[in-house]
This record gives C-alpha cells, structure tokens and sequence, in this order.
C-alpha cells in the first residue's frame, strides 16, 4: 500500500512525536451493550478471535482492510501510544491517555479497537482493565516499547531484530499483569513501519499484523472538523481507520469522532471491530500487504 504524502505526513508527526490468511471463524457478532466511563463489566467467555495465515515463506501476514463487497461495514482503531522512556512526563502531568474519548465511544455505543502498547497499559492499569473486560471493545497489541521495527521510522528508537519478538511478547504480559483478560493476537507495527525481516521476527508470536487503508490525520490536529472530513471522504466499505487515543498527541479526536460517528451511520455504515473484518477476510481475497 502506497500511502498519500497526507498520509505519511499524520504518522511522521505522531511518530517523531513519540521519540522525545488461512480460514477464519468467528461467533455470530451481537450488539454489545455500553458501560458506563470507568465500569469494569463482567468478562463474557469468548471463541479463539480469528487471523489470518501466515504469508508466504511463513511470513507474519498483514492486513489493511476487509472485504469491500461485504457491505458497508468500518473498523475504528485507536492507538493508545506510549513509548518505554516517556514515564517522566506522564509523571510530570502529560496526558497519554483520553477518558473522554472513550466515554464518547461508549455514549455513542460505536464498538473500537485499541492498539495499546505495555508501557500505556502500565501507567493507566485501570483504564487497560476497563478495556479489556468491556464487550463493547477489544485490545490489540502496538508493542510494549513503542519503538521501530525498521530504521528510519520517522525519528522512533529502532529495535534490533533478535528483541522484536519479546517486545510484543513483553506487552502482552504487561496486559495480563494489569488485568486485561483476553488481549486479541493481533499487532500493529509503531509508526505503521515495517518489513520482511519484522516479519519474520514476529511469525512464532502468531499475531496478525494489522494497518489500515484510511489515515485519520488527528495526529496534533487542532481542527476537529478537517479530522472530520478526511475520514469521511475516504472511508470504504470495509474499512479499517487509524486514529489515536492519547490527549498530548491527538487532542482533538474525541470531537471528531463524535462528528464522524452519525454521519457515518446515516450513510449506513456499521461500526465493527477489527476481529470481524478479519473474520470476513478469511473466506474473501485475503487483502494483505506485501509478500
């Protein structure tokens, strides 16, 4: 997937920013209920979450969006992004975290998922667990480091190979420690950067790697309504949209999305978790990236 300079200018800024398919089956999706901001809701048993096979040569295979002709469906991500160096400015007052945001989610029942890096999970143990244990979510992997998985991606501290593995590794035990009781086996590269040689790290972790065909552009957006328009002008059928949870770098995503939200669904779009466009993805033209 080629990215538009628009697109690769909103993942630099957050990136530079945070440095200072086999068959699948899923369970029949029902409506999930919203919890209240902060409720930590029973946890409901769930089905092994669907992936997708791995490439060829055995490669972490990567998907970008799900089926365009399985009707007007869209996946909205959020990015929890924290890197492992950055605890002394949470401890001095920045916000990596954005309630409110998740609060609107929940008002608006929109089900989301959260690519959560260990290191967010360890500052904000209660919101993780409040992910995790509600239906109307689920929590992915964005790595525990939040450092690249290439060179040059956009200014991130680079992770050589032979740690790639137990850096994601490392973040879901970050999940377990603080409560979230099943993170789903899918991954999201820091900064979307990636390559066969990431790839190849990470196939004994059995994760899907998971990116996305619609840039939101909330990365440091002041302009709700810009954020707004871009993600409607692009969404598709089966589409997966990459936005940020995280007030210090997206701080006006919740207003956005509270825009984004009903239009979409006048235009009658559904909103679904990614699990569910892999899930769909399994008996369709596999839309990976790369080879």
């Amino acid at each position: 997937m080629i990215l538009s300079v628009r697109r690769v200018t909103a993942v630099c800024l957050l990136g530079a920013a945070l440095a200072a398919c086999g068959t699948a089956r899923a369970p029949q999706p029902a409506r999930p209920a919203p919890s209240a901001p902060g409720a930590v809701p029973p946890v409901a048993p769930r089905s092994t979450p669907p992936t997708l096979a791995p490439g060829p040569s055995g490669l972490t295979p990567v998907f970008a969006h799900g089926p365009r002709g399985g009707g007007r469906v869209v996946a909205l991500t959020f990015d929890a992004d924290m890197t492992a160096d950055q605890g002394p400015r949470a401890a001095r007052g920045e916000r990596f975290d954005n309630p409110g945001l998740l609060a609107a989610l929940r008002r608006l029942e929109v089900p989301a998922t959260v690519f959560m890096t260990g290191r967010w999970a360890e500052q904000y143990p209660e919101q993780a667990r409040s992910l995790g244990r509600d239906p109307l979510f689920e929590v992915a992997n964005h790595s525990y480091s939040h450092y690249a998985f290439t060179g040059d991606c956009y200014g991130l501290p680079t992770l050589p190979e032979e740690r790639m593995r137990a850096d994601v590794e490392r973040a879901y035990a970050a999940f377990r420690k603080v409560g979230v009781p099943h993170p789903m086996p899918y991954f999201r590269f820091p900064g979307g950067c990636y390559d066969r040689r990431a790839r190849k790290a990470l196939t004994p972790a059995g994760v899907t790697a998971v990116q996305w065909d619609v840039v939101s552009g909330d990365a440091f957006a002041t302009d709700a309504d810009a954020v707004a328009r871009q993600v409607l002008a692009e969404v598709r059928p089966g589409s997966v949209v990459v936005l940020h949870c995280t007030r210090s770098a997206a701080p006006v995503t919740e207003r956005a999305v509270r825009t984004i939200v009903p239009e979409l669904r006048r235009q009658g779009y559904r909103f679904v978790k990614v699990s569910e466009l892999v899930a769909a993805a399994g008996g369709a033209d596999r839309p990976t990236l790369g080879s």
